[in-house]
């Protein structure tokens, strides 16, 4: 009786004990990863923040519990090294042919065209064509091209769609590659194709409007997340999930405002974007605002997942498991919020803004698959101002940029070349030649001579090389990348430019500590004339300036690459045409690249100046006849880069001797010492200190009154001086 009860009892247990294990093993399986399947695609989605979000499924479990049909990849066993011939771009490298559109061509198209046919990519030749690119049919159509006949079963083809395209390729494609909006992870090639952002239909086709953000911590009174849903509308929320459920459809609005299509951007720290491929829009939109994309189990493939490192600016979590996301995202530090927010921004801006621009990428992208995987290295990809702007033709080493000395820890080479241009000049600038050959960090002085008149035979002796290089009779021909020029510093002069050896040498050493930045002498502005309409830029002396003549300035010998290589034709022929618009170009394209502005240091005033002053239409104070067009380029150049990239400043760096007691001659009515307000001559700064102070902690506005009894003050040092408080012991910052 005792052993039956017993054996019962034993039963009871292991019955209760089996039905507890079938209860909890789904439980299990969603709290415990399992490995991704042999054989998957490893695609998006991937682990992308496994040190924040722990407990998150693999891409495994990320996908659907449901069976789905199996779909086949586009070509079969298709990649890089089997179906592209890289033997036809070992030459001239990656050159682009595009076939022409039969029909009418819709604005997508004319857009695309317009950013191929700009590009440094470009032939009008396809036997010259390393890659041949066949754009899909519109949506409106919705008809399928004719296959070309270059085709070749698809080799070397690249067919691109910025738009989902009604037309089905998969029966045609071969061996072509594909770049597309929002691929999804079952058909993607990863390594061959390309995907591509899904753009509105309104995407600009250059420039692009600036990232929305304008801090980048959080705000009290911000809200935590943003949800989105269909039609292009955000649900903003605090933390409470009861209104919206994670498919982004929320039954009904209990407080947060909904915003409409194509209204305000989302106002959030964290943006949660289903995976579905409807809601891929919606991503671009976080990007824009500077909002955290979440991504919730997505079924697309990233846009440009080969080269971004998207762990730095999204998040991509399992839909299943609220709960863990919401608390994650709830204790993440606000010192990696900052770091996602700021990356956002930037990869924005570098890569999606326009349409020119996701062209651009995706083109840098094959063209680095043909270079290796050394012409782009992932810091270039991943920080500022991006690959695009880092030609690999120039180098394949970062630290040779003038970007990322910060980040390699590294500073430019202690000399420069002086490259004087001399246009129409009969005798050789002797003065200048000497005074620049003074300066200990000069390497060697380059003479550009553009002048129809033959270069004297006569050239002064200097303790440094001079070099005669021939120029073309063009104001372009400055800016090109000489094989002569052997160092990263090059100060810019006109022949009739006038320098002393101190200026020299403390404006090298300014550049020295920014060197991504222009650093020069005589200064223009910019400013936005109302009664026109348009841009305009004037040459008097104000406190503010936003540009910086090349004919005395300092600036990396990387600009001249960027300015032969990179920039449209149109522009530099621009350029050529009027002669001041060639500083105005050369100060958009530093602009562009850094969105930083100039430095100015002092300059003599016994100096004659080293260019006119430009003629600009309906300036303040100026003639107000029309310009011709030639001579009105603030304008035309600015259409031509899509938006207005200079930055304005108030900036000025002098070499002084002592720190100035601020707190003594607040009190008097008497003008500071003239070696921080007067334009005299300092004495030689190297010989005293070598180090220049990067950053001006505090500054402070003498009275007005100081200013206007100071006799011995010109009218540009009374209309304001700043004096630095906390300096660096033998420097002054000061307004212009």
């Amino acid at each position: 009786m005792q052993s039956w009860r017993r054996k019962s009892l034993w039963l009871a247990l292991l019955a209760s004990w089996l039905l507890v294990l079938l209860g909890l093993f789904p439980l299990l399986r969603l709290a415990v990863p399992t490995s991704p399947r042999a054989g998957a695609p490893q695609g998006w989605p991937r682990w992308l923040d496994a040190e924040l979000l722990q407990s998150f499924a693999k891409p495994g479990e990320l996908l659907e519990d449901g069976p789905r049909p199996p779909q086949a990849l586009r070509g079969g066993s298709c990649n890089w090294g089997a179906c592209f011939d890289t033997s036809k771009c070992r030459g001239g490298g990656l050159k682009v042919f595009v076939y022409p559109a039969a029909g009418p061509v819709s604005e997508t198209r004319r857009k695309i065209l317009a950013s191929v046919e700009g590009s440094r990519y470009h032939t009008l030749s396809a036997a010259e064509a390393c890659l041949l690119l066949l754009l899909s049919p519109d949506t409106s159509t919705g008809e399928c091209d004719p296959v070309p006949p270059q085709w070749d079963g698809g080799r070397n083809h690249l067919v691109l769609s910025l738009h989902p395209a009604p037309c089905p390729r998969t029966f045609q494609l071969g061996q072509a590659m594909v770049a597309e909006a929002s691929p999804t992870v079952d058909t993607f090639r990863p390594g061959f194709d390309v995907a591509l952002p899904l753009l509105p239909e309104a995407h600009p086709l250059r420039g692009g409007v600036p990232g929305q953000l304008r801090q980048h911590s959080p705000r009290p009174g911000v809200a935590l997340l943003a949800l989105a849903e269909d039609g292009g509308r955000w649900h903003v929320a605090g933390t409470d999930f009861s209104a919206c459920p994670w498919d982004g459809r929320c039954e009904q609005d209990r407080g947060p405002k909904q915003t409409h299509p194509g209204a305000t951007l989302p106002n959030a720290t964290f943006c949660l974007i289903p995976g579905r491929g409807p809601d891929v829009l919606h991503f671009l939109q976080a990007l824009q605002a500077g909002c955290i994309p979440v991504l919730l189990s997505p079924r697309w493939e990233l846009p440009f997942s080969e080269v971004i490192d998207w762990t730095k600016a999204a998040i991509v979590a399992d839909e299943r498991l609220p709960l863990q996301v919401l608390t994650a995202l709830q204790e993440m530090p606000l010192t990696r919020v900052l770091a996602l927010r700021q990356q956002t921004q930037f990869l924005w801006d570098a890569y999606f803004s326009s349409v020119e621009k996701v062209i651009h990428t995706t083109l840098e992208i094959i063209q680095d698959r043909i270079f290796g995987p050394s012409a782009h290295p992932s810091l270039l990809w991943n920080s500022p101002p991006g690959a695009i702007l880092a030609l690999p033709t120039f180098s394949p080493s970062p630290s040779d940029f003038p970007f990322y000395h910060l980040q390699q820890g590294s500073r430019p080479l202690g000399r420069f070349s002086a490259l004087i241009w001399a246009g129409a000049l009969g005798q050789p600038p002797l003065k200048l030649i000497q005074a620049v050959a003074g300066s200990e960090h000069c390497a060697q002085i380059l003479v550009l001579w553009s002048s129809e008149k033959p270069p004297p035979t006569g050239w002064p002796k200097t303790a440094v090389p001079l070099t005669v290089i021939d120029g073309h009779r063009k104001v372009s021909d400055r800016f090109f990348p000489y094989s002569a020029i052997s160092t990263d510093a090059i100060l810019s002069l006109d022949a009739h430019s006038s320098l002393s050896t101190s200026e020299v040498d403390f404006a090298f050493v300014v550049w020295q500590s920014f060197p991504e930045r222009m650093v020069g002498f005589l200064t223009w502005s910019h400013f936005w004339d109302e009664a026109r309409g348009g841009w305009g830029y004037t040459a008097k002396r104000t406190n503010e300036f936003s540009m910086v003549l090349t004919s005395a300035a300092f600036y990396h010998r990387y600009y001249h690459t960027l300015f032969t290589h990179a920039l449209p034709k149109a522009l530099r022929t621009l350029a050529d045409e009027a002669p001041t618009c060639v500083d105005v170009l050369m100060n958009f394209l530093v602009a562009s690249v850094t969105k930083l502005p100039p430095i100015k240091v002092p300059y003599g005033m016994w100096h004659q100046e080293a260019r006119p002053p430009p003629l600009e239409p309906g300036g303040p104070g100026l003639r107000q006849e029309p310009q011709p067009a030639a001579q009105n380029c603030i304008n035309q150049m600015a259409a031509g880069f899509g938006h207005m990239p200079l930055v304005s400043s108030r900036l000025r760096l002098d070499p002084v001797l002592f720190k100035d007691p601020v707190s003594v001659l607040r009190k008097k009515s008497s003008p500071p010492p003239r070696s921080c307000l007067t334009p005299t001559p300092a004495p030689d700064p190297l010989r005293f200190h070598s180090r220049v102070c990067p950053l001006v902690p505090t500054l402070f506005m003498l009275p007005r009154k100081v200013h206007r009894q100071a006799p011995g003050l010109t009218r540009e040092s009374r209309e304001g001086t700043a004096v630095s408080s906390s300096l660096w012991p033998g420097r002054c910052a000061t307004n212009i």
